[in-house]
């Protein structure tokens, strides 16, 4: 009789990969989800004679072993009891057998190879073995049985399927959306992820034992975490706050995820230059949808950089209203991180569901810049002694600003105030099937001056410094001291707020008491990078305001485009500042910062959007009333792009120029079959 040997084999790839949710996916290969079954072709020189016996290989990772999970020998059953690797003999006709796979809800993720061996009891030739070929397995959110099972289908559409988004950035008085091309799907991005897992210094100091930890969602996304900053290893993107982006891209320039991975790849796996807060988060958010774990981008507004487990980020001006840094404490404007939905077998079941993941540099966490995973229920429940990173996550929702007063002529430092109640506000991300915003404060904390609230900051103090004090509220404390400020002031915009405009706005002062006062106020106005960084001073003022019993008073700004245009970063943003001193009072700090718009950038389908059919786009910019600019002209470019594939897509533009770093525009065009 001939020897047995492999003919073809057939992966079915177009029946598993539908099977599987995992057709969009344009690399060529199987890819399946861990724990549902997939059936494959096998055909043979013969049939098979019944003193042969087929077993399958399965293996993932060098050094591969059973022990360790990364490797399967199986045969073929009747039967299908089990919860290892299985194969299960669908039909036999001749040569030709047709076999179900499974694997099981456990198995780790990734490149797996498949091998046939044939032994058989009568024959001389001992085994013979035969690759069948690779395959990919990932997360399946699908399977009840899977830690990162969800099991509502809106949201597994939008947290896993979905392959484009929005961040929102901006401040709390001027939230705005920029749209984001996540893009797990394009061509070589689901190679490049397993290749992130591949490049982490866990994989290079003992690559068995990683491997075999990528059965659990919470392993991996942390090891992506570290990998998706350049800080520590082979990492995906550099960070830079300086507002100087030479020698790379400006990170506002960015549209999505795709084209830093590439240049990642391209590149020799050197960090990618340059990434803020969304660009990690974005970049983050496309790995782990695209390995299968259920992910969405959030920010969160004042967000407190709490460097001493303190919970308390510490503010410093100088006596003339000059911003100061000072101390390694700060507060954002905004924050972006990720949330990724899995079980938290180590915690318990209270704890499963949304978990944050930060990819973005800040603090090292076992000797690594990564962060998370961190349940969002035991944020708001002040369970800070959990893992992973839970002191640092919850001061950014829940620290309260301190305020000091800095005089460098004699070194002196006077505690000016205590806000508990402005860090972590209006958490966001984007809802559901809609490109609004979803507002989910409520999932990270209990309302703010609630007695929960309290409650939870005081557990959250008592884990973290047992012997610690706790402050009271400041409605508590200001009713302790009984010396409220006599004045209070805040800055109110005028007209509108955009760039190569002039910035108008008021101090209002009012007199709170019955008695006449006399106010010392010092201004500046600094333009500044979205996380605090100073830029330059673009103005100053002083001013000494009289107040009558109980008056308000209105004292005009005016910062014009001259003064500002040449130190304002892409982040479009301005910080203003009043100190107001009174004789034998404390002084009293008024700031706000403003974001300015762009101009509009407006896109325009001009024809039905359809696959494989090129498609005209037209894009309009309006220019403002810049000097050396003629005003209000229209500037109108047309180019063509080509829809490869049908449904509601989103389209990005970004235009740069010396007067403009990044102005964004976002289209959604539904393209035909």
């Amino acid at each position: 009789m001939r020897a047995l040997r492999l003919q073809s084999v057939n992966w079915q790839k177009s029946a598993n990969r539908d099977a599987h949710h995992t057709e969009k996916f344009s690399s060529q290969e199987l890819i399946v989800r861990r724990g549902q079954p997939f059936e494959i072709e096998i055909a043979w020189n013969r049939n098979i004679a019944p003193e042969e016996h087929l077993d399958f290989v399965v293996s993932t990772g060098p050094s591969s072993s059973e022990s360790a999970k990364t490797k399967a020998t199986f045969p073929i059953s009747t039967g299908s009891a089990g919860g290892g690797w299985k194969a299960q003999l669908k039909s036999k006709e001749g040569n030709l057998l047709t076999v179900i796979i499974s694997s099981p809800v456990s198995a780790p993720i990734g490149w797996y190879t498949m091998n046939i061996q044939v032994t058989s009891s009568s024959s001389s030739e001992g085994m013979y073995t035969s690759n069948l070929g690779v395959f990919v397995l990932l997360f399946n959110p699908w399977m009840q049985g899977d830690d990162v099972f969800m099991s509502n289908e809106a949201e597994r559409r939008e947290f896993v399927e979905e392959d484009s988004g929005a961040i929102f950035v901006g401040s709390t008085n001027r939230i705005n959306m920029v749209g984001w091309n996540f893009g797990q799907y394009e061509e070589d991005i689901l190679k490049i992820s397993l290749t992130v897992l591949d490049k982490s210094l866990n994989f290079r100091r003992d690559a068995a034992t990683d491997v075999a930890r990528r059965n659990d969602p919470k392993y991996i996304t942390r090891v992506l975490s570290a990998m998706i900053n350049g800080n520590d290893d082979y990492g995906v993107l550099l960070g830079n706050w300086s507002g100087n982006y030479t020698g790379g891209r400006d990170p506002r320039n960015w549209n999505g995820s795709v084209e830093i991975l590439k240049t990642w790849e391209t590149s020799g796996f050197r960090p990618v230059q340059f990434g803020q807060c969304w660009v990690f988060a974005g970049v983050l958010n496309t790995v782990m949808r695209c390995l299968g774990i259920p992910a969405r981008v959030v920010t969160n507004f004042n967000s407190a950089h709490d460097t001493d487990k303190n919970l308390t980020v510490d503010v410093y001006y100088d006596p003339m209203g000059n911003p100061l840094q000072k101390g390694s404490d700060s507060v954002w404007n905004f924050h972006v991180w990720n949330e990724a939905w899995f079980m938290r077998n180590d915690l318990g079941p209270i704890f499963n569901g949304w978990q944050v993941l930060d990819a973005t540099p800040q603090e090292r966490s076992q000797g690594v810049y990564q962060c998370g995973p961190a349940s969002v229920n035991a944020i708001r429940e002040g369970d800070v002694d959990l893992n992973f990173d839970m002191p640092f996550i919850f001061a950014e929702v829940n620290a309260d600003r301190i305020t000091w007063i800095y005089n460098a002529s004699n070194g002196s430092q006077k505690q000016n105030g205590v806000d508990t109640r402005s860090i972590g506000q209006f958490i966001s991300t984007k809802a559901v099937g809609s490109y609004s915003r979803m507002d989910v404060t409520e999932k990270y904390k209990y309302p703010e001056g609630s007695s929960e609230e309290r409650q939870v900051q005081q557990r959250a103090m008592k884990k973290l410094k047992p012997s610690a004090s706790i402050r009271p509220t400041s409605a508590e404390s200001e009713e302790g001291e009984g010396s409220s400020p006599s004045i209070s002031g805040r800055f109110k915009v005028n007209g509108v707020l955009e760039v190569g405009q002039e910035v108008n706005l008021v101090l209002l002062l009012k007199n709170q008491s019955q008695d006449r006062k006399t106010v010392a106020v010092h201004m500046t106005a600094w333009t500044i990078v979205y996380n605090g960084t100073l830029v330059h001073e673009v103005w100053k003022d002083s001013a000494i305001i009289s107040l009558e019993s109980e008056e308000e008073v209105q004292h005009p700004v005016k910062i014009s485009y001259g003064q500002y245009e040449k130190y304002l970063k892409a982040d479009n943003m301005i910080r203003t500042t009043a100190i107001c001193k009174l004789a034998d009072e404390d002084e009293v700090v008024v700031e706000r910062d403003l974001v300015l718009d762009n101009p509009a950038l407006i896109l325009e389908v001009l024809d039905q959007a359809q696959v494989q059919k090129p498609l005209n786009v037209q894009m309009i910019f309006s220019i403002p009333h810049v000097p050396a600019l003629r005003p209000k002209e229209q500037s109108k470019v047309r180019f063509e792009i080509l829809p490869t594939r049908s449904g509601t897509k989103q389209l990005l533009a970004d235009f740069s120029c010396n007067k403009f770093p990044a102005i964004k525009a976002m289209l959604s065009i539904d393209v035909a079959e």
